[in-house]
């Protein structure tokens, strides 16, 4: 690796490129969330307002905090998260409500109402937003004055004040674009995965199980990135289900969806494909030129099909390319492979499949062109083939 040096000719990392990276994944992840930003923003202010000018609540604090809540905190669930808040609190207020007028309120007093009414969540099956919204109104019931206002109703106003007002935010007033997040968080998955089997590509030929090895630490490292994309999915589908204004787009998510679901199962296998290229590298097995060519063919093709998705033609090329994949698997197993090589070979057939799938096709269709059935043990028809 190259080395900058400073004037005095002493070696300093070379931090550049790394903060040049840093920046840019930065602005990747703004770029992403940051309509969910907009919408915790709007949601807080009119919520704020709803409580304090419209409810006349003196203290509506809770009111733009639940709202922040329901946005930021469940992507993709904010009818469920508002009705958890919702239930949380009315079953905090009940609890607390109960026992603090039959023992009164202090220290000792506050643990037992917590507790009750955290077990309470937990025997109705509550999540865990349900538990901490049911303690924490129970704490604020327990550590009140005596004499104090009586808050258990303003805190079940506040909370449907607040969710009702993130939903409404969420699918009304400021939607996101499901297709346009669907494509700003598919992309750099996509990428990083093709980046680093292009990586292992390179150590298979280089028969390099050090470079291996650390491309399989990168992949298992985007792991958290690629529950994100999961997570933007599921916020997309839920808006082109209940926000009209997003209805029209529903066909072309779907076909996302579909992708979505396919491409997990490539990514796994891919993650578990590179972890046997290191077990071949360090066993120092067979590695004929065509097996990673494979694996580069099939980086390639995730890429190829991101760019299709994005240009809304035919994700032919990116075929054409995982079929190239296919059969050069199929090569490097006719020219001889060890035990883990011949199982590199069988996953790349799988992850073949998947991208196929995902590009649209039926799975007899992938299957065929991936060549699944003729490199199966039992080449029989699957009755689970549609």
């Amino acid at each position: 690796m190259p080395v900058a040096f400073g004037r005095a000719g002493g070696a300093v990392t070379p931090v550049a490129p790394a903060a040049r990276r840093e920046v840019r994944e930065a602005y990747e992840r703004l770029r992403r969330y940051f309509i969910v930003a907009l919408q915790a923003g709007l949601a807080a202010g009119l919520a704020w307002y709803v409580a304090s000018t419209l409810l006349k609540n003196p203290q509506p604090l809770f009111a733009p905090a639940a709202a922040v809540g329901t946005i930021a905190a469940a992507i993709g669930n904010r009818i469920r998260r508002t009705a958890e808040l919702l239930g949380g609190v009315i079953l905090g207020v009940l609890v607390g409500d109960l026992i603090i007028k039959v023992i009164g309120a202090g220290p000792v007093q506050t643990g037992l109402v917590v507790a009750f009414a955290i077990s309470l969540a937990v025997v109705i099956r509550g999540s865990g937003a349900v538990m901490v919204q049911a303690g924490s109104t129970a704490v604020l019931l327990g550590t009140v004055e005596p004499n104090a206002p009586d808050l258990a109703v303003p805190r079940t106003a506040n909370a449907l004040v607040g969710g009702g007002v993130a939903v409404v935010v969420a699918l009304l007033l400021l939607p996101l674009n499901p297709v346009r997040v669907v494509h700003r968080a598919a992309g750099p998955t996509l990428d990083l995965f093709a980046k680093e089997l292009t990586a292992t590509a390179k150590a298979l030929a280089a028969r390099d199980a050090g470079e291996a090895e650390a491309a399989l630490g990168r992949l298992e490292a985007a792991e958290a990135e690629r529950k994100q994309t999961t997570e933007i999915v599921a916020a997309a589908r839920e808006v082109t289900a209940l926000s009209p204004w997003r209805w029209r787009r529903r066909a072309q998510l779907r076909r996302y969806e579909n992708a979505a679901a396919h491409l997990e199962l490539a990514y796994t296998n891919s993650r578990n494909m590179v972890r046997r290229v290191v077990a071949l590298l360090e066993a120092g097995e067979p590695v004929p030129p065509a097996l990673p060519a494979a694996v580069e063919a099939f980086g390639q093709s995730l890429r190829l099909l991101h760019r299709d998705f994005l240009a809304g033609r035919p994700p032919d090329i990116a075929r054409t390319r995982a079929r190239d994949a296919a059969r050069e698997a199929g090569r490097a197993r006719a020219a001889g492979l060890g035990f883990s090589g011949t199982i590199v070979a069988s996953q790349l057939f799988i992850v073949v499949g998947e991208l196929l799938r995902a590009s649209g096709m039926t799975k007899i269709e992938a299957d065929r062109m991936a060549g699944v059935c003729e490199h199966r043990p039992d080449s029989r028809p699957d009755p689970n083939d549609r």
